[in-house]
């Protein structure tokens, strides 16, 4: 126990510099960074130099804010097309064949079937595909999702109800709100503000960043991948897509809709083993295999149309059916294209296209004073511990609170390193790991001093106290890493960011409160060689 390697000091030091180095560029403006960076001779490595630094939440500094609106007519599109494909499928069950195919008709679709007891065979089927809105507040007056009706001319009309129409905007909402959450914090780390205003806007407040149009490329395009059939000609129930592979020039779609960028599992970037040109690989779920391995059988020898956002970025000729869920997307990519690219699609695509409504830059969302405040409490929780720290246990008080000092530094070299975002939660945290930190000091202490008054020497005593609290430390922080983890992956904005910080505390408690607080009485105990404990 009080005997350290040379090996092992060095070790312990050199991971405490590099981790308080790491917290340096928290304390300077990015001019100033910027400045000393360009500074430096230009045989200087500049890799050597930490160059990430910790930013301010938009409760401390403000940032820039995008307001989003869901595009009405998208949605509706997609629902009609949906609806569509959904009749094609029970009709097909149902074994009904109507007269002309399906016609698309404002807000919904309409097919004709001449034969009564067909008609009759097909409405009974056709009604349930209407279902009842999942919001109670419509479903007290028996809201329903689609509106079907019979006319005298032998025709059946399925529309998209009002109520229908407004339930599935709010849910296209409440999925947007995630993915633009996945695509802008995929490490939880940056605590965006990111909520709902209105039926159908949406909200992004971003911290640190001054441009909001960066944060708007951040969002970047749509992402919505979706697999359709090149029609053989511009005619019918198809859509004029412009096309990569034709210069832009648009060609005939099929509006239906084979496989989409929702059953996606992964999307990675990489390279055409022949061209090696960049491209994105990617992988179904079984559902989306499934229906991609069905259209690919069914449309051998077609061009399969691979549109994003509306653009056809690749239309292959299909030569064998695909079954095994996964695929390629070729359409001359540039290196960051493809990586931009395999990001969107992993973090899911958006249920409509998002329009652009305002764009801002906005202020501290706390004022000057409550920020001196919050600053002051940390201030003076830190330094009550470090007094009582050093009146209840003297010279083993100082290095406990040396080491709750290497303890804080550590914190934010790590948010440093990644990025994190800190706002007053973020303190809040920080401090409450001071007092973890010293709480495994205190229960190290005073399993020295029972050691000690049960009539074992000073080294015997240490041995004994370290060992001893060391299994009840390891079991108190492990609980408290528990309800973290889970803060984190169920909470959201500052809530997640204090979980993160609170995560990061626990683990770097091991290195100071345990690792360091021993080496230093170590070499205290070889150097000074007392003959009683100092406390």
């Amino acid at each position: 126990m009080l005997r350290f390697s040379r090996t092992k000091i060095v070790a312990t030091l050199a991971v405490i510099l590099i981790g308080l180095s790491l917290a340096v560029p928290s304390f300077f403006s990015a001019e100033q960074r910027k400045g000393f960076m360009a500074s430096l001779p230009g045989w200087f490595p500049s890799w050597i130099v930490p160059q990430r630094a910790i930013v301010l939440g938009l409760d401390l500094q403000g940032g820039s804010q995008i307001l989003l609106e869901i595009d009405q007519a998208d949605l509706i599109r997609s629902q009609t097309t949906a609806l569509r494909d959904d009749v094609r499928r029970t009709l097909r069950e149902a074994g009904v064949t109507p007269e002309g195919g399906i016609q698309v008709i404002p807000r919904g679709v309409q097919i004709r079937i001449s034969d009564p007891a067909n008609r009759a065979k097909a409405l009974a089927k056709l009604r349930e595909l209407s279902q009842p809105i999942s919001n109670a507040m419509v479903a007290q007056a028996g809201g329903q999702t689609l509106d079907i009706a019979e006319r005298p001319d032998g025709s059946i009309g399925l529309t998209l109800t009002d109520a229908g129409l407004t339930d599935r905007t709010r849910r296209a909402v409440t999925q947007a709100i995630e993915v633009i959450r996945r695509r802008i914090d995929f490490g939880g780390t940056k605590e965006p503000s990111i909520q709902q205003q209105g039926a159908d806007r949406v909200l992004v407040q971003v911290p640190g960043l001054q441009d909001p149009q960066l944060l708007e490329e951040q969002l970047g395009k749509t992402a919505k991948l979706e697999f359709r059939m090149l029609a053989d000609s511009p005619s019918g129930d198809v859509d004029m897509l412009p096309s990569k592979d034709e210069g832009g020039a648009k060609v005939p779609v099929e509006r239906r809709v084979m496989a989409d960028g929702g059953d996606l599992t992964d999307a990675q970037p990489a390279f055409d083993q022949q061209s090696h040109e960049p491209m994105v690989s990617f992988k179904f779920n079984l559902k989306g295999a499934q229906r991609f391995g069905q259209a690919t059988s069914e449309n051998v020898g077609r061009r399969m149309a691979i549109v994003l956002d509306n653009e056809v970025v690749s239309a292959p000729r299909i030569n064998t059916p695909i079954t095994g869920g996964s695929g390629q997307i070729t359409g001359n990519f540039t290196v960051k294209q493809a990586n931009d690219l395999s990001i969107l699609l992993r973090a899911g695509a958006l249920p409509a296209k998002l329009t652009v409504v305002e764009r801002r830059v906005v202020g501290p969302g706390l004022g000057n004073d409550s920020i001196e405040a919050g600053k002051k409490a940390t201030l003076v929780a830190g330094l009550l511990v470090i007094v009582f720290m050093f009146a209840t246990y003297g010279v083993f008080g100082f290095f406990a609170n040396i080491a709750l000092l290497v303890h804080v530094g550590l914190i934010l070299g790590l948010m440093s390193v990644l990025e994190a975002t800190m706002t007053l939660p973020g303190i809040a945290g920080i401090v409450l790991t001071i007092g973890t930190a010293v709480d495994s000091n205190v229960l190290i202490y005073e399993r020295v001093r029972e050691e000690v008054r049960a009539g074992r020497s000073i080294v015997s005593a240490l041995q004994a106290g370290f060992d001893k609290a060391f299994a009840t430390i390891i079991d108190s922080n492990s609980t408290m890493a528990i309800a973290a983890v889970i803060l984190f992956f169920l909470g959201s904005g500052p809530v997640k960011g204090f979980a993160v910080v609170f995560i990061l505390g626990i683990l770097t408690t091991v290195i100071t409160a345990v690792t360091l607080t021993r080496m230093m009485i170590a070499l205290w105990y070889n150097y000074a060689r007392p003959k009683a404990l100092p406390f």
